[in-house]
């Protein structure tokens, strides 16, 4: 299955001059990400954080300073591009928030994240054996290698609807997920009315058996 590649938005007036090192925006990021390693406690060079600004420019300017941000409240250590990609906001949860999404049996419903659904399939025989310990932190090691993995082939978070077997706590989740862009109304109310079928098909079913018993 192929994927869909984003094209994020270029800095200022980058395409205007064609030449990124003349750009007001790029200058401005190239500020921002020597001061940045200075408050981090890393003297860097020119050249160095021009090559940083380079592997940033495909992002947005907004998201990039923003993640910068929280390096210099976050980050105890040397900046690399993996600290501040880990700190963009492109709609993908953070580690810990992705875990407690996750569903815990067949019967919860959920709308994930690729990368989501990925670490849980590995960790899920731990879960199932009731080590959550160990599942959590190899969920949250592969969840960040997927995350970053997708954020340098600059791919949008892309999340799926997976249906638990509880039909009547679909609706919820699935109007949670509307409600914070995750997926249409049009497609919530599509999985809707599939559980509504369900819903009578089963009591279909159970008036059957109730029959055979007399």
């Amino acid at each position: 299955m192929s994927k869909t590649k984003i094209h994020y938005p270029q800095w200022k007036e980058r395409v205007a001059s064609n030449n990124p090192r003349r750009d007001i925006g790029y200058r401005e990021l190239i500020e921002a990400i020597t001061l940045t390693a200075e408050v981090c406690g890393q003297v860097l060079s020119r050249a160095a954080a021009e090559m940083l600004a380079d592997d940033l420019a495909d992002f947005g300017e907004d998201d990039v300073l923003a993640a910068l941000a929280r390096c210099r409240l976050e980050l105890q250590g040397p900046l690399r591009v993996k600290e501040i990609l880990l700190r963009l906001e492109d709609g993908r949860p953070t580690p810990d928030e992705a875990w407690a999404m996750l569903p815990r049996d067949e019967r919860t419903s959920v709308v994930w994240t690729e990368e989501m659904a990925h670490a849980w399939g590995v960790v899920l025989p731990l879960l199932d054996s009731g080590d959550a310990g160990t599942a959590q932190k190899v969920f949250r090691e592969l969840y960040v290698k997927c995350v970053l993995e997708a954020r340098l082939r600059r791919e949008p978070a892309h999340w799926t609807p997976s249906l638990g077997s509880d039909v009547g706590a679909r609706e919820q989740v699935l109007r949670d997920a509307v409600d914070a862009g995750r997926m249409t109304a049009a497609h919530a109310a599509l999985l809707l009315e599939g559980s509504t079928k369900e819903v009578e098909e089963a009591a279909l079913l159970d008036q059957a058996d109730i029959k055979n018993l007399h």
